[in-house]
């Protein structure tokens, strides 16, 4: 490998095929092999081999190795760089592959291809000397003619007018400006081709210029053109204010936060992109920026439109809504009143939830709301620390960006239902939380500095105080929230289920009406419960049901036009159109009715009216128009009546035809409509 012309490298030399990088003399590049000659020369050649001689290979750049071994050799680059490989590393996932860390050494021209499987080999033509890199820079320096020392000097100072627009706390360029000044000036063309931010096709030009004139000349323009993109960056940023200055001035934080914030970007701005931390600390950057240090909303402090707006959107609950206006008319008499620690407990259904979020309304507010059903980790309250893989803020910090102000109403959803694992208590974390006197430093683990929660409004829910921790139920105000009476349900049915269920199931009150009796029978026999949860299911059965007929085609009408006041106003005449709303309960029917003919109006309200007296079970009849025209024997009544045994509201029918010369033709059509009736007239069972 030496002779009197210097250091040489091998005549013979395997060549790796690469088209994602350009190796230059002078610099270390890692290249990724997967391709089945470039795998056979890894595995054959520098695996097995025990001298220097086997980890120099050489580097082909802008060529393809093909993905089968069968596939014939693409065409090469003529010229290459030979290059020794410091570290191979292997891996089988996803696929078997390697991975390679080379050093260029110096540019050779290929000859002859010897061979192309198991890889390549072929015979090169060195072009550089290697001896360069340990010459000093001033015995290189005079075998230099003047106008290759011109362009040497020329993009030396370029060189160092980089450097001088650059960090040099950074390690790529305090390593750049080692290299510049310990290398000879002949070798700088592709050290800093290679360092500086430029695309394969310029690198792979200045590995095509041999002489060294020609290199000078294409590297040159390089190092121009990086110059003037810093220039032109300095000068947008002048023109704007500072970036930390102008986040801080934007958002008023305390003076210690100004000052985390202020260090946290210094230290970024000393970070390359590729580092992990790089990540980290920019979203934690990102989380200090979005955080509402000193925003905050203006509550709405009347009494009398919060104690309208409370009334309005829940019946009863007296004890609570006498709590919030209390705090409304001390809010009015001292501004900077610390926020309550509120629990509300009570059963299932009763409405905690949403008595928290109509306080939100009530204040004028942001709401959130956090459910801390099986939480088991503190982490979730107070935060992962930076140092873990994955960490982020906790629970609060979270809920307190998300809202944006500092002064939302927080709802501490099943704070009974809290578990504890050995990630920590969370029931633990959360005294800091709901302690009035500590709260206004709140430290969370991510963030690292203190945020104030004394403005904030916490609500706590749960079923039962048994399972609290005693020091975490000492710092809550603990009000009991009993379940409904029977005709406070009524009335809460009447005003807000009801109105809510045919909302959702897009019916009209035309189309359906629950009187408050029927409303009684459904809470007194079919649901047994402390809230309304169940009557609100009951009610949404109903309305399904008849959304079922509706969605079939029958028609309502308006309740007062269905059953006329006696029979001498039809005057016997034709029966245009009639409808019937009907909710009755259905039982043993023993009135003596005609078995002959049921076709007078007159006499089926008088049927319709006993049995409403003296039946238990609530349930819906659907009357076809028939019934109204044509006869109606008494098996019909008792089977027709036997039937209806589930909840429902009716659908109405209508009534055409004439009443006068279709008895004989109407026979048919009333049964038809009793097997109608008899298969779809009980809607649904909600027993």
């Amino acid at each position: 490998m030496t002779s009197d012309g210097g250091i040489k490298i091998p005549s013979r030399l395997p060549l790796l095929l690469s088209h994602e990088g350009v190796l230059l003399p002078g610099s270390t590049v890692r290249f990724s092999v997967d391709s089945p000659r470039n795998m056979q020369l890894v595995s054959q050649r520098l695996l097995r081999g025990t001298s220097l001689k086997s980890t120099i290979i050489g580097v082909i750049p802008n060529t393809r190795d093909p993905e089968h071994d069968t596939d014939d050799l693409p065409t090469l680059h003529k010229i290459g760089t030979a290059g020794i490989a410091v570290q191979v590393v292997g891996s089988n996932w996803p696929k078997p592959h390697y991975s390679l860390l080379i050093t260029g050494l110096c540019r050779f021209r290929v000859s002859s291809l010897l061979k192309e499987r198991p890889f390549v080999l072929a015979e090169v033509e060195q072009l550089d000397k290697l001896d360069q890199y340990t010459t000093p820079a001033t015995e290189g320096a005079a075998a230099e003619d003047e106008e290759l020392g011109e362009l040497s000097k020329k993009f030396y100072q370029a060189a160092v007018q980089l450097l001088g627009m650059l960090d040099m706390s950074v390690p790529v360029v305090a390593k750049f400006r080692r290299l510049l000044d310990s290398l000879p000036r002949e070798t700088l063309p592709d050290v800093v081709a290679s360092m500086i931010r430029t695309s394969n096709k310029e690198k792979l030009q200045v590995l095509d210029a041999v002489s060294l004139e020609e290199r000078f000349k294409k590297a040159l323009p390089m190092l121009t053109k990086q110059i003037e993109g810093l220039k032109l960056l300095q000068k947008t940023r002048k023109m704007n204010p500072d970036n930390e200055k102008r986040v801080t001035n934007k958002r008023y934080c305390p003076p210690f936060v100004g000052i985390s914030f202020i260090s946290s970007v210094f230290r970024l701005k000393k970070m390359p992109q590729s580092m992990p931390e790089y990540a980290l600390t920019r979203n934690y950057l990102d989380l200090m920026v979005e955080l509402p240090w000193s925003k905050s909303t203006k509550d709405c402090l009347d009494i009398r439109a919060a104690r309208t707006l409370l009334d309005n959107d829940h019946y009863a609950m007296d004890k609570l809504k006498r709590r919030v206006l209390e705090y409304l008319a001390v809010r009015q008499l001292k501004t900077s009143l610390k926020g309550p620690i509120l629990c509300f407990v009570g059963p299932p259904g009763v409405g905690k939830t949403s008595v928290g979020r109509s306080i939100a309304r009530t204040l004028g507010r942001e709401f959130h709301r956090i459910a801390l059903g099986g939480v088991c980790d503190q982490s979730d309250i107070r935060g992962h620390r930076r140092t873990y893989v994955g960490s982020m803020p906790g629970r609060i910090i979270n809920g307190l960006k998300t809202v944006g102000v500092n002064n939302p109403v927080f709802l501490l959803d099943e704070v009974d239902k809290l578990g504890k694992s050995l990630q920590g208590d969370p029931a633990a974390a959360l005294l800091e939380v709901l302690d009035p006197e500590q709260n206004h430093s709140f430290t969370d683990h991510y963030l690292n500095v203190a945020f104030d929660l004394s403005q904030v409004l916490f609500i706590a829910t749960a079923n039962t105080t048994a399972t609290i921790p005693p020091a975490l139920l000492d710092r809550m105000e603990v009000l009991q929230v009993p379940g409904y009476t029977q005709e406070e349900r009524v009335e809460i049915a009447h005003r807000h289920l009801i109105p809510n269920q045919l909302e959702q199931h897009g019916l009209t009150p035309q189309q359906l009406h629950i009187p408050q009796e029927t409303t009684q029978d459904i809470i007194s026999r079919y649901t047994r419960e402390a809230g309304v949860r169940s009557l609100e299911r009951k009610i949404g059965a109903i309305c399904r049901a008849v959304a079922v007929k509706v969605a079939e085609g029958h028609r309502v009408t308006k309740t007062e036009d269905l059953i006329p006041e006696s029979p001498t106003q039809q005057g016997g005449k034709t029966l245009s159109s009639l409808s019937l709303c009907v909710i009755i309960r259905a039982g043993t029917f023993k009135h003596k009715y005609n078995q002959n003919t049921m076709a007078n109006i007159e006499t089926i309200k008088y049927c319709i009216q006993y049995i409403v007296k003296i039946v238990d079970q609530v349930t819906v009849l659907i009357l076809p128009p028939a019934i109204y025209t044509s006869t109606y024997n008494g098996r019909v009544i008792r089977e027709f009546l036997q039937m209806t045994r589930l909840i429902a509201v009716l659908k109405v029918c209508s009534v055409a035809g004439e009443k006068e010369g279709r008895q004989g033709s109407s026979q048919g059509s009333a049964d038809s409509a009793y097997q109608t009736v008899r298969h779809s007239s009980v809607i649904s069972q909600t027993s």
